[in-house]
């Protein structure tokens, strides 16, 4: 029986579709590959009328833009030219089972030395939005950071009106002096490192700052269109403040997942965090100007560079029209409005349709309470420190140990469990030894243990973790961040957390879902999360400068029974210490 000309000519054109436009095809099951490549590479770049040779990514800075489709492979080559230890983190990705990609130093792999290579190869799973990338090792991610975006499958839309057009604006902090060399100082002496000389959108401070209205970041905007601005706060040790004179805000994603939407005139993002915006521009170009300004949220005892960024909002109008308008600045919330932030991160709720449920765990197999904040290291035999006295050291801890960096990978050294001796402990503390008085009267001993302590829990375990704030050395908002894992902030308070009355009052039902949450200064916060993402998976505070002071830990999750739930083998060129 012979094939008809109409059967061989729907062959024909779905075959040419398929050559013509692979992507809309494949994408729909399976994704496809794309390919990047990342030159670690020096750059003289000037600011605030000072040059300075920077660590970027291909000689840019904020470093490009990675794009990708939900269920889509990436694969990106790093390559180091410069003298520093480098590594890349794909912040927010879940890399399910691919934790061999995540990218933080001595966790998940050794640093990618100078004239070698790494291939990072993951694939992007049941995530869409904004998400981004940056070095993890020291605080070469303060000029090493870019976007990561994720565009849902093709022939998906977006559970909101469709923009005009996607802007990133990407918060950055500047530091004349080499950051490096800042932190260095810092952990030297004991004392509180040198802040940053400027904030940036997109890498530009504005024209606010000394010597910087030449590089101002403006957005040139159409009346009568919907903007969907991807919000990234890649700043190192602050929170901000974010407004647009004279226009609102609709916030519909935090963390690359959606959120029922809601409308405010000024938005807080920690370190860490992304979020969506929808900017709906006036119907008829109006005769002015707007500002765009962030600056800092800071409740803390130490010093914080207190500066403003600006950018501009501008109309598009025929050129004549834009002499002598008028420049509206908005309203920003005093430097430490902490009801603000609460009464806006409490508006935060998930979706919870059917399509974008919320899948909070209901019933929770292991409980943790996990202290957050500062104390103090003792000053070396023979040195005079700059710390809280001058025989003692800034520290930082979770349940009062300051997290030690291995010298091995944890993850390698986990997988080859042989090599596990001597590199980590699993003790540590699920609840704090010595219960304190956490938001009131600090302690008289403020000395923090130091330990590279791990958490492990078993395949597919519920967790619930609270993490409490606490006043030592002055209670702070600390933006947490948990890699490999979203999870569902359950409920936050200020005070002491109270496992009798505050659990009741939880909510199970549309909690926000993130990847970096703010522990309330002066409070507590409580998340959830389903442990089904095998591997070592570092949880730590998104301020660089307490990082670097030890706040921080790292969950071990094993191995499932079945191969789908097994962590593959590294690859073969997992850089060495």
């Amino acid at each position: 029986m012979g094939t008809s000309p109409a059967i061989v000519m729907i062959l024909f054109v779905a075959v040419g579709c398929f050559m013509a436009y692979p992507e809309a095809v494949t994408a729909k099951h399976t994704g496809i590959t794309r390919h990047y490549t990342f030159n670690i590479k020096l750059k003289n770049i000037t600011r605030l009328c000072h040059t300075k040779s920077i660590v970027t990514v291909n000689g840019k800075f904020p470093g490009p833009r990675v794009i990708a489709r939900e269920g889509d492979r990436l694969v990106v080559k790093v390559v180091n030219h410069v003298p520093n230890n480098i590594s890349i983190h794909w912040h927010g990705v879940r890399q399910l089972r691919s934790g061999w990609a995540d990218g933080p130093s001595y966790i998940t792999q050794c640093p990618i030395q100078t004239g070698h290579s790494y291939v990072y190869n993951f694939t992007i799973t049941g995530q869409r939005g904004t998400l981004f990338w940056h070095a993890h090792i020291s605080w070469l991610r303060a000029t090493v950071y870019g976007p990561l975006i994720i565009l849902p499958r093709q022939n998906e839309s977006y559970p909101f009106v469709k923009p005009y057009k996607e802007v990133p604006i990407l918060f950055g902090e500047w530091f004349n002096a080499d950051p490096e060399a800042v932190i260095n100082q810092s952990l030297q002496t004991g004392g509180g490192p040198n802040v940053s000389d400027a904030y940036t959108f997109n890498g530009l401070p504005g024209p606010l700052y000394n010597c910087s209205a030449k590089d101002t970041y403006k957005l040139k905007v159409k009346p009568g269109k919907t903007y969907l601005l991807r919000l990234i706060n890649a700043a190192l040790n602050d929170e901000l403040f974010f407004s647009i004179a004279d226009h609102s805000l609709t916030v519909v994603e935090a963390d690359a997942v959606y959120v029922k939407p809601f409308e405010i005139n000024v938005l807080m993002i920690t370190p860490g965090q992304t979020t969506n915006v929808l900017l709906k521009t006036k119907p008829k170009a109006p005769n002015a100007t707007f500002l765009m300004l962030a600056r800092p949220y800071a409740t803390g005892m130490g010093t914080f560079d207190n500066t403003t960024v600006a950018g501009i909002l501008e109309y598009e109008t025929p050129s004549s029209s834009l002499k002598n308008r008028p420049l509206l600045k908005p309203g920003l919330p005093a430097i430490n409005a902490t009801n603000f932030v609460a009464n806006f991160t409490s508006k935060f709720r998930s979706l919870a349709t059917a399509k974008f449920p919320a899948n909070v765990p209901q019933i929770v197999d292991k409980k943790f309470f996990f202290t957050v904040g500062l104390g103090t290291k003792p000053c070396p035999k023979n040195q005079t420190c700059q710390g809280p006295t001058n025989t003692t050291k800034f520290a930082a801890s979770m349940n009062n140990i300051s997290f030690a960096l291995p010298r091995i990978a944890l993850l390698q050294s986990h997988f080859f469990s042989q090599y596990s001796k001597g590199v980590y402990t699993t003790d540590f503390p699920a609840f704090l030894l010595i219960p304190f008085n956490y938001t009131g009267t600090p302690p008289n001993n403020t000395v923090v243990n130091n330990g590279t302590k791990l958490v492990v829990i078993p395949f597919n375990t519920s967790v619930e973790v609270v993490l409490q704030d606490t006043s030592i050395l002055g209670a702070e908002s600390h933006p947490l961040h948990l890699h490999g894992y979203n999870f569902y902030v359950v409920g936050q308070g200020f005070g002491n957390f109270d496992p009798e009355n505050d659990p009741p009052k939880f909510n199970l039902v549309d909690p926000v879902e993130r990847n970096t949450v703010g522990v309330p200064s002066g409070g507590w916060v409580a998340i959830r999360f389903q442990a089904d993402n095998p591997g070592v998976w570092l949880m730590h505070c998104h301020f660089d400068v307490h990082q670097s002071w030890g706040l921080g830990m790292a969950w071990v999750v094993l191995d499932g029974e079945l191969p789908n739930q097994k962590l593959p083998p590294p690859p073969s060129d997992l850089p060495k210490c």
